[in-house]
């Protein structure tokens, strides 16, 4: 007997999707269930897909289909070869992650998404300096600056060399895969992710340049280091690369190509390099006002002249990178004060694009990171319930404070938002200058 010919429907779907991704449907289609009731699966399809990474996991109890359809290794996998436009996720690191569990933030739904809080060792703490990237689906957690119970001076940070990894297409519930070590500990470094080449073994590499072993609560103390690593996905190995051409920690990381057919290349700003004594005693970091650049193609570190002339600006801002469709950096911005700056490659200087609409004090610290073509700076505040019964205490909210510029309009926007970790020991504002951001495409 001939097998029955394909319904349109799922026709449609198999020619857009694979067959480990059609998998999930098929059964639902033989058990005679539908996804949405009165509608094809193919819009179905597209609607449940569109869903925001935050309500994804709540919606999974609505029925066993879409508990099938909804699960992260069949739907992002979806997304991409529905070729629906990607969205940029939040990841705030706002302390140490093995104490304060990290979460997602979707700007689009306004919505959190809890992550899980790394593995904690009872003799390492104070995790401060870590580098988080994501690379495809993944939530990379690497080295840092932390303090070690076992070790003598009590108090006296040290390098970590620990890297973790966090798949966010596993099935619930998530946790951080612990990696190979780096081959140097290392903390407050550039770190960039590369995506894979077009050999089908290649799934990309991650590569990190310079660091030491400071630690926030120790500003003046710590090591200076050049060397750079490159982390395989494929083999989960790490293995020495050329190092830059002199000593540079806290430095910030882009993987910059500007136009079609030029080679990419890993830009490495900011930072400090040496220092010097002041009156002969304390030592004062002597920040870089210029870049090293290294050709993925070539190989080969050159340097940028100075970015920024002599009084003009003391050392370089909080730095964020817009993307394109290819998920290459085309745009380069800094925060400095109240003011945004736009990067001229050409001119090798920066260029004031624009002033904040809320003006930050300088006691304050904000984050800034560049998603979906905008740039967002975020502040964070403490809000008090007003309480007209004098027999209920004050609530206090932690409360986000979000300033959207968007460079091609010329255009703000203000977002607000609670995040998920009232209940942590966080009855103040969120430090920037501590906490950690990065950005996931999903």
């Amino acid at each position: 007997m001939a097998s029955p010919s394909p319904s349109p429907s799922t026709a449609s779907l198999s020619t857009s999707t694979s067959s480990s991704t059609i998998e999930p449907l098929t059964l639902c289609a033989a058990s005679g269930q539908t996804l949405i009731p009165g509608l094809p699966d193919d819009i179905a399809v597209v609607i449940l897909a569109s869903l925001p990474y935050s309500h994804q996991s709540r919606l999974r109890a609505t029925s066993r289909s879409w508990r099938a359809f909804l699960s992260p290794r069949v739907l992002l996998p979806l997304r991409r070869s529905l070729r629906l436009p990607c969205r940029h996720l939040l990841a705030l690191f706002p302390a140490d992650p093995s104490i304060t569990p990290p979460c997602l933030f979707d700007p689009a739904a306004i919505a959190w998404a809890p992550l899980p809080p790394i593995p904690c060792s009872y003799q390492l703490y104070g995790l401060s300096n870590f580098v988080p990237v994501a690379h495809g689906h993944h939530l990379y957690v690497i080295g840092g600056s932390q303090f070690d119970a076992r070790s003598y001076p009590i108090g006296h940070p040290i390098a970590s060399a620990a890297a973790h990894r966090l798949d966010l297409t596993a099935s619930p519930p998530l946790f951080w895969n612990r990696l190979a070590d780096m081959n140097f500990a290392r903390g407050s470094f550039a770190c960039v992710s590369m995506r894979r080449s077009e050999d089908e073994n290649d799934e990309g590499r991650i590569i990190v340049a310079g660091g030491g072993s400071r630690h926030s609560m120790f500003p003046l103390e710590g090591s200076r280091m050049r060397s750079v690593e490159c982390y395989d996905v494929q083999s989960g190995e790490w293995s020495m690369h050329k190092g830059l051409p002199r000593d540079r920690a806290g430095c910030t990381g882009l993987l910059v190509r500007r136009d079609a057919g030029e080679e990419e290349e890993f830009w490495v700003m900011g930072g400090y390099g040496d220092y010097r004594p002041v009156s002969g005693v304390v030592p004062a970091d002597v920040y870089c006002k210029n870049a090293v650049v290294l050709g993925l193609r070539s190989g080969k570190w050159r340097e940028v002249e100075n970015m920024w002339e002599e009084g003009e600006r003391r050392r370089l801002g909080v730095v964020a990178g817009l993307d394109g469709e290819d998920g290459q950096v085309k745009e380069i911005f800094m925060l400095s004060s109240n003011e945004i700056f736009r990067y001229d490659f050409s001119l090798n200087r920066w260029i004031k694009e624009s002033n904040l609409r809320r003006k930050i004090s300088s006691n304050s610290s904000c984050g800034f990171v560049g998603m979906n073509g905008e740039l967002y700076v975020l502040t964070t505040s403490i809000q008090i319930s007003d309480a007209t019964d004098q027999r209920r205490a004050l609530k206090k909210r932690l409360t986000l404070e979000i300033q959207i510029y968007n460079p091609q309009r010329k255009k703000w926007r203000f977002l607000t938002t609670s995040p998920p970790f009232n209940h942590t020991p966080f009855n103040h504002p969120v430090d920037f200058r501590t906490s950690v951001t990065c950005t996931i495409r999903v």
